[in-house]
């Protein structure tokens, strides 16, 4: 029901172009990024874009990740990332460091895996996903990057899991209200009846007597 991560380590170097010239940055295939956080007194980094965009893909707003910066590392997870809205490419990073002994709150992605029974049984009837994320407190080794609900449980159209089904183990708290559904069983909409066409060069009634109100005004 829930996914530790794996340790990703991302080489950055101290970087000391700042303002317009990070452009210059770009065009040479580096990555301008910012460290702020936990006894961290702000400051930019750079890093390659081509290794570190890559990784991006499997890097959620929880990943802990570890900066390298000539054998100085810092544990951080990441704040804020900017894409190029024409091109798609990222433009920056924002890392916030953490300190390994205080806990971090953040809003955790829910996945459903599994196959629920009731979608063969019931005809017409489909999963509802109502929550989306999960708010969660844990130790920055504790925290999830994803949490897995399985739906392999829901047989019939009452079943429901709620987010006090869950079971995430001592190290994490939930803040997220007990009582609120997860998954529910829903139904396909039934398809609406074809408009019936008027005959050609017809109207409705209505727009007829509207235009005929208001041809009788201008005379």
């Amino acid at each position: 029901m829930t996914t530790k991560q794996d340790d990703i380590i991302i080489k950055v170097e101290k970087r000391a172009v700042t303002g317009k010239q990070v452009a210059k940055l770009r065009r040479q295939g580096i990555l301008p990024g910012v460290v702020y956080g936990h006894k961290v007194d702000t400051y930019p980094i750079q890093m390659d874009t081509h290794s570190t965009s890559l990784m991006m893909r499997k890097i959620t707003p929880t990943t802990l990740i570890t900066l390298d910066q000539d054998g100085k590392k810092t544990r951080a997870i990441i704040r804020d990332r900017s894409y190029d809205v024409v091109t798609g490419h990222l433009l920056h990073l924002d890392f916030f460091a953490v300190s390994m002994t205080e806990k971090l709150r953040a809003n955790v992605a829910i996945e459903l895996i599994g196959e629920a029974p009731v979608l063969d049984e019931v005809p017409g009837s489909l999963i509802n996903q109502v929550l989306n994320e999960l708010e969660i407190e844990a130790l920055p080794a504790d925290i999830l990057e994803r949490i897995e609900v399985d739906i392999s449980g829901i047989a019939s159209a009452d079943d429901t899991i709620s987010v006090g089904d869950l079971d995430l183990g001592d190290k994490i708290t939930i803040h997220t209200p007990q009582d609120e559904v997860i998954v529910s069983v829903g139904y396909v909409a039934a398809e609406e009846e074809e408009p019936v066409e008027l005959e050609e060069g017809g109207a409705e009634p209505e727009v007829l007597e509207k235009g005929k109100k208001e041809e009788e005004e201008e005379d």
